[in-house]
């Protein structure tokens, strides 16, 4: 007999969009072609000097344990790379690695929360961040970006949020945003600052998409005043460098922090490789050039998708500020075929064509407030992308097939129809 699993292990919920890259792998085995455009992984090369390092780190033996917090050398590394590009008055004491950012989302949690304490979640969300909440017993509390504010934060639900939950005590920031580009002002985060300096409250600052704003530039929190001892900010390679299998990523916070995340590290990972963090640095010291480089083919691949979109009815895309993401309304499309959001996405992938699908992500994968809309990776050559605009609009026009799938998977029929035309 099998040991029955734990309430909060039978609860938890995974990242939609592997789910369906699962099942666009399955489609392609079985013979259709799909374009891929629901995972957010970058299809270029890492970066030349990170691989270059990283080979010859492991030629040179570079494959035993390292110290928890990380290699020194690395970690300054790091806090050279925060001070000088965003202004976040670090040092190597303010930096501890980890394989990948996302698991910083947890050791926050575990650094910061207790049973009951109040999180301001920003929805729609990552997907990742409410099961790390409810992990430790916290209790996410929901904002609704919108998009008729840029998907900013608004200042106004975090004095609410402090206000009126009994127990405040965190808040999930992520700038540039994953799923909807967003994108918080310099003003936003000094606003965002001023209200919790002194007080208990702490806030997760998930940077993973730093390098790819594509209006202005990106501005971190932890450069306020006094917001390292009140924040941890993470920091990935997988995006900027083209190095998400390497899994590396690093946090910045307050001395206290850091030594508290590096003991989680230590009673549960170990350490990070120390060959993928000699990569890592190499790619922060020498990767420059060529990740600006990729930097620009994302925001044009961006941009290229945005435009198409824009040209499909019913379509309603915001003009690309950030990320490597369109984040398209379509609740009035929704609203037509009677279909939710993510049906609609499913449809696409599954339902609409015999041999070719678009693999994608209805927005309630991020969120209640993501009802209504999809969210597209660009992470496809330019000629996949366009042939994914060209057969959706042709997709959209087959109502028989959009009633066919409604009638074989009834679980994706709309039942009240979701706000349109400025209510988002």
């Amino acid at each position: 007999m099998t040991v029955e699993l734990s309430t909060f292990a039978k609860s938890l919920t995974a990242e939609t969009a592997f789910t369906v890259l699962a099942t666009a792998k399955q489609l392609q085995a079985a013979g259709k072609d799909v374009v891929e455009l629901e995972i957010g992984d970058s299809p270029f090369d890492s970066v030349a000097p990170a691989k270059a390092a990283g080979i010859q780190a492991i030629e040179q033996n570079q494959t035993r344990y390292c110290p928890s917090p990380g290699l020194p050398e690395f970690r300054d590394a790091a806090a050279r790379f925060v001070r000088e590009e965003f202004g976040v008055p670090a040092e190597r004491e303010n930096v501890v690695v980890a394989p990948g950012a996302k698991v910083f989302e947890q050791f926050f949690c575990e650094a910061f929360l207790s049973p009951g304490d109040g999180v301001l979640v920003f929805s729609p969300y990552f997907p990742t961040y409410v099961p790390n909440i409810e992990r430790r017993g916290g209790r996410p509390v929901f904002a609704a970006l919108k998009q008729a504010n840029d998907f900013r934060p608004d200042i106004a639900d975090i004095e609410r949020f402090l206000a009126e939950d009994p127990s405040p005590k965190a808040i999930f920031l992520n700038s540039p945003h994953n799923p909807t580009g967003g994108v918080a002002t310099e003003e936003d985060l000094r606003g965002i600052a001023d209200l919790i300096r002194g007080e208990q409250i702490a806030v997760f600052s998930d940077e993973p998409y730093c390098h790819m704003v594509w209006k202005g530039r990106h501005h971190s929190l932890m450069a306020q005043p006094d917001m390292l001892d009140h924040g941890v900010a993470a920091y990935t390679f997988s995006k900027s460098y083209s190095m998400g299998g390497w899994r590396l990523g690093f946090a910045v916070s307050s001395p206290t922090t850091t030594d508290s995340i590096a003991t989680m590290i230590n009673t549960t990972l170990s350490c990070t490789p120390p060959f993928v963090q000699i990569a890592g640095k190499a790619a922060l010291e020498l990767g420059r050039s060529e990740r600006d480089a990729v930097m620009e083919k994302f925001r044009r691949k961006v941009t290229l998708l945005t435009d198409g979109f824009n040209r499909i009815e019913g379509f309603h895309t915001l003009e690309p500020r950030a990320t490597f993401y369109v984040f398209s309304d379509v609740s009035s499309v929704c609203n037509r075929l009677g279909i939710t959001s993510h049906g609609l996405a499913t449809y696409l992938l599954e339902g609409a064509d015999d041999e070719f699908g678009v693999a994608c992500l209805g927005g309630e994968c991020f969120g209640e407030a993501g009802e209504g809309f999809l969210r597209f990776g660009c992470g496809a050559s330019d000629e996949r992308l366009q042939q994914a605009l060209d057969f959706i609009p042709e997709a959209l026009s087959r109502e028989d097939r959009v009633q066919a799938f409604l009638e074989a998977n009834p679980e994706w029929r709309l039942g009240a129809p979701y706000p349109v035309d400025g209510e988002r």
